[in-house]
């Protein structure tokens, strides 16, 4: 039986071996592309592995602080290869505004693969014409008037969340637990137009599969072997990722299910004078099954499943990082905090009534703070692209057929940029020393042809929740800065857990 066993290994590594040389092989076909790379500056690594086996070692947490260092030793656009795939990392913003503001270059990197059984071909990872007619499509339902309509549901919502927090009664708790219930409850009403009151309930399985699909494609991408679908799919991994994926679309699927039968084409906004009348709003949903409806050969019923599920994960789980990120920061400084809370004062005086839109453009120290944290906490802290033509930077040839990969994390962090870049200044972002920065200096949103379609609904959505929390409560961190790991998953996560403690402002003041 131990003989079986043995050979079952050996088998298992022989594969193994082949399966990278073949890999390896087939990506080499052009030598010529290959020399291209190997001018730029780069690292020593192993052949077929690269830096493979640098990557199965590390830390989650310890990807981006391995990538700074590769910068620090060779520069800001560095060469390394990965299982025979040559992947470029680059830093600065003009080299970086090459790649994205290039519509040739519109293909998302090969890390994005391991999204593919998730979110399929919606328009996170498709390319091509049909990223091109989706984008077109879909560009129209953030529109600002739509935006503004979604206001009551941001209201309400985080009105609940500020409620449950002031029961806590200056109890630690796990923030984004809190809060990633609310954003869920708030993509579910606009993007779905369906209200499931998830903050009225526990952390859902929804919520912790989305989280664990997440740690999983980061696995997968740190992992050689599991780079190999075959080794992924047979893997206890991969089942964990399938059995996961399938409870997101389960939910997707169910909800799409119930809003077709509510679904009528004349369904659509009341006018302002219709007096007497209840205003109804059109949601995400709503449009795509209206644009099923005009084009049934154009938006399918995969199509609305792959862009409701994008749709769920991004306007959901980035949205609840960001404002759990934003409320550690202004908690861990106190001079931030009370400035904030005068600008409340300013605006909302002791009212108790919904923020307009009025409201949120007068929040301009807000903005700048929700700017900051997320320049130190991006959503997003890694973004690739696979170039389908060659590209030129400086005295470089970047080849077709390259990973371009591009950290807003450490992007972020260039000290050139940003003086002291560990610390948190608001004022960074004034309108006065912002616009002297180079746009591609700060991409939270990504920039370019493929910059973030909902990144308007996100920021309002911010202003609104974190807005109404600081109206009412005193923030506390309990968890400090320097105990925190980040954690460079598909969205930007924290170890341990924050953990936050709220008391009412009058009991704080």
């Amino acid at each position: 039986m131990s003989f079986l066993l043995v050979l079952s290994y050996i088998v298992f590594i022989v594969f193994l071996f082949c399966s990278v040389f073949v890999l390896s092989f087939y990506n080499w076909r052009w030598p010529s592309h290959r020399k291209l790379c190997r001018k730029i500056p780069r690292p020593k690594f192993l052949p077929f592995f690269g830096i493979g086996l640098d990557l199965v070692v590390l830390e989650h947490s310890e990807l981006m602080p391995y990538i700074a260092n590769l910068w620090k030793k060779h520069g800001p656009l560095v060469y390394v290869e990965y299982l025979g795939v040559p992947n470029v990392f680059m830093g600065e913003p003009q080299d970086i505004e090459a790649v994205l503001n290039n519509s040739q270059h519109i293909t998302k990197g090969m890390e994005y693969q391991a999204l593919l059984p998730w979110l399929c071909e919606g328009l996170l990872t498709s390319t091509g014409t049909k990223w091109h007619m989706r984008r077109k499509m879909l560009t129209p339902t953030f529109h600002f008037k739509i935006l503004e309509n979604f206001m009551p549901i941001f209201n309400r919502n985080a009105k609940f969340l500020t409620k449950k927090l002031m029961s806590t009664n200056n109890t630690p708790v796990d923030i984004d637990a809190y809060v990633s219930l609310c954003t869920l409850d708030i993509i579910c009403e606009t993007a779905m137009g369906t209200s499931l009151d998830f903050q009225m309930g526990e952390a859902t399985e929804y919520v912790s599969a989305i989280k664990k699909a997440g740690e999983i494609v980061l696995k997968k991408s740190l992992t050689f072997w599991m780079n190999n679908n075959f080794f992924f799919n047979v893997s206890s991994t991969g089942r964990e990722y399938r059995r996961n994926v399938k409870l997101l679309h389960r939910f997707t699927e169910k909800v799409i299910k119930e809003r077709k039968k509510k679904y009528q084409p004349y369904y659509a906004y009341q006018e302002e004078n219709d007096i007497g009348k209840q205003k109804r709003r059109k949601s995400f949903l709503d449009c795509l099954l209206e644009m099923q409806r005009e084009n049934p050969n154009e938006m399918t019923d995969e199509g609305i499943r792959e862009e409701v599920d994008t749709f769920m994960f991004e306007g959901h789980d980035t949205t609840s990082m960001a404002i759990t990120w934003a409320l550690f920061m202004i908690a861990s400084h106190e001079d931030v905090q009370e400035r904030l809370q005068e600008e409340m004062q300013q605006v909302f005086g002791d009212s108790d009534r919904d923020a307009t839109l009025q409201d949120l453009h007068q929040l301009n120290y807000l903005e700048m703070v929700i700017k900051e944290s997320l320049r130190l906490y991006p959503s997003v802290p890694y973004i690739s692209r696979m170039l389908t033509t060659d590209l030129k930077i400086r005295n470089y040839v970047i080849p077709s057929y390259t990973n371009v990969a591009i950290p807003p994390y450490l992007v972020h962090r260039n000290p050139n940029i940003y003086p002291d870049p560990e610390k948190f200044i608001p004022e960074r972002f004034s309108p006065q020393i912002a616009k002297e920065r180079h746009p591609y200096a700060y991409i939270p949103f990504s920039a370019g042809f493929r910059n973030c379609i909902g990144q308007k609904f996100a920021i309002l959505e911010e202003k609104v929740v974190l807005s109404t929390i600081l109206r009412k409560l005193k923030l506390n961190t309990i968890t400090k800065k320097g105990e925190l790991k980040t954690l460079p998953q598909m969205i930007l996560r924290s170890d341990p857990k924050i953990e936050m403690s709220f008391a009412p402002l009058t009991a704080a003041s």
